[in-house]
């Protein structure tokens, strides 16, 4: 169980905050979302994006859906960093929302409106 506040920051000076980026093709909708865009967070045992997890909450409605998640278990591996694509379908707009993990300084959040 996660326990504490869940943060949000700018993500172009906070390492931690998930960085949500879209594109839509008809109702084909491709998301990506990293963590440490413009400052890289550590991918180590010590220190590390354990999961990122993604929510479409559509226009009108009060419930997220969740989209998917991610969990990264190769830490101290230079191949891997916490990025994940996902895909979905939806003609709607709404709200984008992003959680990622730090397993030492708990968990962060980002949206943005999806068009």
């Amino acid at each position: 169980m996660i326990s504490g506040t869940i943060k949000s920051g700018d993500w172009k000076g906070e390492k931690h905050v998930p960085v949500i980026e879209y594109e839509r093709e008809g109702d084909l909708i491709r998301v990506e979302v990293s963590v440490g865009k413009e400052v890289p967070h550590p991918n180590t045992v010590e220190h590390h994006i354990a999961w990122i997890e993604l929510y479409f909450q559509p226009e009108g409605s009060n419930f997220p859906v969740m989209i998917g998640r991610v969990a990264f278990t190769g830490h101290d591996d230079p191949m891997t960093e916490p990025r994940a694509v996902f895909f979905f379908r939806t003609s709607r707009k709404g709200k984008l929302q992003a959680l990622s993990y730090c397993n030492l300084h708990g968990l962060w959040e980002n949206e943005v409106e999806l068009e």
